[in-house]
């Protein structure tokens, strides 16, 4: 693949490569709708992800292509930059424009991207571009952030610049990723501890449901507004910041304190999860990949009863994942409403997982999913070129 990219590149700019970067996508194996409840969120790096090969040019212009879409563009250095449009392309300009706002010296640049991130699954190809970009051009031009301010510029591209409303777990996944480790991160602190994560006979199972997510960002917004509400209703008697602040145990002493039905589901949900991962944590650190597998399958269950994020195609997943003795557990993963789920399979079983799933699937939803293989990779990063 990597020689393919630079004979691409060549054949697309007329010139050789001189740097390969890449940047993984991830998924979330435990903690949903954590992130903006300042709780703990267990993400790991995928091994599928974005490439970047990239070249200096004596033109004083920045140039993106990309093998996945048609769209391209070419823009003067030092250019006033806003969003265009929906184009993949605005990605990268956010990440150029963070860079010009900082005072960044940067010249000009062809590009070329590449991914094998499924697009719009929700396994984060966005924050993969934008840290693959961040992290070359720090690289290149000597520009001193350090990672974590890489991922918070990248957050800065996606809320400002992009001006979708999203949390820091999908850059600080894809830029700190670990192989073989989960990231156990407190989302207020951003204080992170990799967990021990090996799959050993198992690999990760992305199941991509194909459902077009139109629901997602209205429903969002309104978990966002129910989850402020059950915290205010707490805050009467509690001092706490976020609802992640308590404990089950705590919570149940104080639910009274919220009056709508509907409002105490989503407070449950919210702080039963994050306990949920802090016991995942002792699971995956004693290498009980049965026991994760189970926390996995409780976690899609409050999703679905408690939450209401998850939807047919979702649970589908999910219970399959309990009829078959090669799953040790399933869920949905990221914000619901579509995208995708996971499940930890059997590395000698996976073939007929997914031969036996997709027919499952199919009968019951009327069309495909698709169906790929993960391992826990690396964050971003360079690749040789030599090993090319």
């Amino acid at each position: 693949m990597n020689q393919h990219l630079l004979q691409q590149f060549q054949q697309i700019f007329n010139q050789p490569a001189q740097n390969l970067f890449f940047s993984p996508g991830r998924v979330n194996l435990i903690g949903e709708h954590i992130d903006y409840n300042g709780g703990l969120v267990m993400p790991c790096a995928i091994t599928p992800g974005t490439y970047l090969v990239i070249a200096p040019n004596q033109d004083n212009v920045f140039r993106f292509r990309s093998l996945n879409f048609d769209d391209k563009a070419e823009i003067p250095v030092g250019s006033d930059y806003q969003k265009q449009g929906s184009v993949w392309y605005n990605y990268p300009m956010g990440v150029i424009t963070y860079f010009l706002k900082e005072g960044k010296q940067l010249q000009g640049l062809d590009m070329l991207y590449y991914g094998d991130i499924p697009i719009g699954s929700g396994l984060s190809s966005s924050a993969s571009i934008e840290v693959a970009t961040a992290f070359a051009l720090n690289q290149l031009f000597n520009s001193g952030f350090s990672k974590l301010e890489l991922v918070k510029l990248s957050k800065w591209v996606e809320n400002v610049f992009i001006g979708l409303n999203s949390g820091i777990m999908d850059q600080f996944a894809v830029a700190f990723g670990e192989k073989d480790k989960a990231l156990k991160l407190n989302c207020d602190t951003l204080d992170y501890e990799p967990v021990d994560c090996k799959l050993g006979d198992y690999l990760l199972a992305i199941i991509n449901t194909n459902k077009l997510r139109k629901l997602a960002e209205s429903k969002y917004n309104e978990r966002v507004q129910e989850c402020q509400t059950a915290l205010k209703a707490l805050q009467q008697e509690l001092s706490i910041d976020n609802l992640c602040d308590i404990d089950t145990a705590t919570y149940n002493q104080h639910e009274h304190l919220i009056t709508d039905e509907t409002v105490k589901k989503r407070a449950r949900h919210v702080i039963e999860e994050n306990d949920r991962v802090k016991l995942a944590a002792k699971e995956l650190a004693a290498n009980n990949l049965k026991g994760f597998g189970e926390l996995m399958f409780a976690s899609h269950q409050s999703l679905r009863d408690l939450y209401e994020v998850s939807g047919k195609e979702l649970d589908t997943i999910a219970d399959y994942g309990r009829t078959n003795p090669d799953v040790a557990g399933a869920r949905m993963t990221g914000a619901g409403f579509g995208g995708c789920g996971i499940a930890l399979v059997k590395k000698d079983g996976f073939d007929r997982f997914v031969k036996e799933f997709t027919d499952y699937y199919t009968e019951k939803i009327g069309y495909a999913p698709s169906v790929y293989s993960s391992l826990i990779g690396d964050g971003v990063g360079e690749l040789s070129m030599a090993d090319a």
